[in-house]
Formats: structure tokens, sequence, C-alpha cells
């Protein structure tokens, strides 16, 4: 069932290996059926190289499996993955990672303030990619610790492991979020080293709020 989700989550989960966003077993993916509210997730100790479609697992909301072909189990943090999805109705796909720069900001408790305006996109409502508290790994608890976070924006980094992307339209644009916060925890990396650790200037919200497609574009009917 859901073979299109499956060969979906599948292609990003390595993607996100070549990458460089997550190594070996680390990070785990998912996306949501529109129609049947099932959650398409990977499996838990599989190396991504070896990852085939069948052997993504299929869930409903109530953490129960629905189906697992390769008679894996779902990823340990299938918990959190839920929760934000009933936080987040209108998310699509949800991605973690353990990118570099981003999990060093997550190991800092540092959010990363919106110091270029391309953070508008990434869904953030307080002008930063805000850091959820720590929680245990594979717990209810790192669950219940994303409420807040995933509400206030679309990207958002774990304390002390990494980070989370999610999507209204599916699971390639989620990772794309989830590259540009790693891209974006670079850049604020080498900003900080270039200006001697002093916090450099940054964005309100209210001025990303003010982007609009420029009026002086115009298309022309064909």
């Amino acid at each position: 069932m859901l073979e299109k989700l499956k060969q979906d989550v599948c292609n990003v989960a390595k993607r996100a290996q070549q990458d460089g966003l997550c190594k070996h077993k680390s990070g785990n993916f998912s996306t949501r059926d529109p129609e049947s509210g099932c959650v398409v997730i990977t499996p838990t100790g599989v190396d991504r190289d070896l990852l085939t479609p069948d052997d993504m697992i299929v869930m409903d909301m109530n953490a129960d499996v629905i189906e697992n072909l390769s008679g894996l189990r779902p990823t340990s943090e299938a918990l959190m993955h839920l929760m934000i999805y009933r936080q987040r109705p209108d998310a699509a796909a949800v991605v973690h990672t353990h990118s570099l720069y981003a999990t060093a900001c997550a190991v800092l408790n540092k959010p990363i303030p919106a110091i270029v305006y391309e953070i508008e996109h990434l869904g953030v409502t307080k002008a930063r990619i805000p850091v959820a508290p720590y929680g245990r790994p594979g717990t209810a608890e790192l669950a219940d610790s994303v409420v807040d976070s995933c509400r206030e924006a679309d990207c958002f980094l774990l304390e002390k492991h990494g980070a989370v992307a999610l999507d209204s339209r599916n699971i390639y644009e989620a990772f794309l979020k989830a590259a540009y916060v790693e891209e974006l925890a670079e850049l604020y990396h080498h900003v900080l080293t270039m200006n001697g650790w002093q916090e450099p200037a940054s964005f309100t919200q209210d001025e990303l709020q003010k982007w609009k497609y420029p009026s002086e574009i115009r298309l022309t009917e064909k």
C-alpha cells in the first residue's frame, strides 16, 4: 500500500546521506497520506545504502504498524513524527537530520536568528529557527518536547540532537528545508567567527512578513 509514498521516503532518505545531512543509520523520514491519514516512515537500524521502498513502514496515528513488508520496526523516533502531525494538521512530511552545523547549534541550545532574508521561506514566526528542549531520543518525552517548536516554525532544532523540517506539500520540499537549515547554520557559524563571536544584526519578523512577489513582473498570456 502507498507505494508512491514509500518510494518518495526511500529516495529522500538516500539523498540525505548522499548530501551529508545524515550518515549511516542516523536521522529518520516520513510522509503522511492525506486520504487514509496513515504515515509512511523509515525503519530503525538500516543503512541508507541498503534501503528499498519495501523497507518503509506504514503506521496509523495511534502508532500501530499497519504494514511492514520487510519485517522491520519503524524508527524509534516515530512518536516524534506522529506528534508533529497531530500538532500540525497541515504537515505532509517530516524530515529529521543530524547535519553537522545545525546539530552544533542544537548542542549549544542556540536558536539560529534571521541573518538572511531567505529564512522567511522556512515557516518561521519569530524570526529564528527555534530549539526544542532536550528529550531522550526514542521516548514520549522527546515527542512532547517538540510541541511548541513545531507550532512556531516549519524548521527547528532538537537540543543536543539534530534538526527537523516539515512541509505541507511533500517530503521533497521538507528535505529542501532541512538542507537550507544546515546551510543557514553553517553561514551563522562563519558569521560569528568573522565577527569575533559577536551576534550579527538580524531581521525582525515584521520585516520578513513584508516580502511579496514583485508586482512589476507581469506574465503575458499566450
